[in-house]
């Protein structure tokens, strides 16, 4: 099991509803994509990098060798990645979006409501399926870190585009002027805070591979 790598935490969550409830989740699907409003509080949590819900019919599970199975329910699959750490993730997500949570998981069985948060975490927890495996090309960076480094690189092209149309001291006042753009976009990732000590563990245990894939890509340049 491995939910996070870095500073992000992977999440699944596969929630059972009544075949006969699930035209109401494409129905609220539907109101979600026409009123991006609605689901405002989320687009405002900066520390997500992605959160999407999908509807799985019955008969769509795939077979991978165990033959066909009948199943009485549909399901809604939660798939989210995120910085920090889990509970600070769900208590910001009830606090944030409680409406927008009621409305796409209101057709999953057993569904307590996102308030009060206590049973809201444990029907996240008991119906939540751990990572086997998950990767991250950016583990040291946050979303916040992603976004700042995509206006540094945007701010480069530019100064690309200009290098050879412009004299010594034009480029040097269009640098000048780009790096005040983005100054605060230079920060440095560092290091996650620790989410548990098999994440710790794992971590120390790679350091030596990682130290030794550095150094043969360095030498292969």
């Amino acid at each position: 099991m491995s939910n996070v790598t870095g500073k992000a935490y992977g999440m699944n969550v596969i929630t059972p509803m009544k075949p006969w409830r699930t035209w109401f989740n494409r129905f609220s699907f539907m109101i979600s994509r026409s009123i991006p409003s609605s689901l405002g509080g989320l687009l405002g949590l900066r520390f997500i990098h992605f959160a999407r819900w999908a509807i799985i019919k019955r008969d769509q599970w795939p077979d991978l060798g165990q033959g066909k199975q009948q199943l009485a329910n549909d399901y809604l699959l939660f798939c989210s990645n995120f910085n920090g750490t889990w509970d600070q993730y769900i208590d910001a997500f009830a606090d944030g979006l409680p409406n927008g949570l009621d409305l796409l998981w209101f057709t999953s069985t057993k569904y307590p409501h996102s308030v009060p948060i206590t049973p809201f975490k444990n029907y996240i927890r008991a119906n939540q399926i751990d990572t086997n495996y998950y990767y991250n090309s950016v583990p040291g960076a946050a979303q916040r870190d992603v976004t700042a480094a995509l206006r540094v690189r945007e701010a480069l092209l530019k100064l690309e585009a200009n290098l050879q149309a412009s004299t010594p001291e034009q480029f040097r006042a269009l640098y000048v002027r780009y790096l005040c753009t983005v100054q605060n976009d230079l920060g440095y990732e560092g290091r996650a805070p620790v989410a548990s000590n098999d994440t710790e563990n794992a971590e120390i245990n790679r350091e030596d591979y990682l130290r030794f894939a550095g150094e043969l890509a360095t030498s292969a340049r």
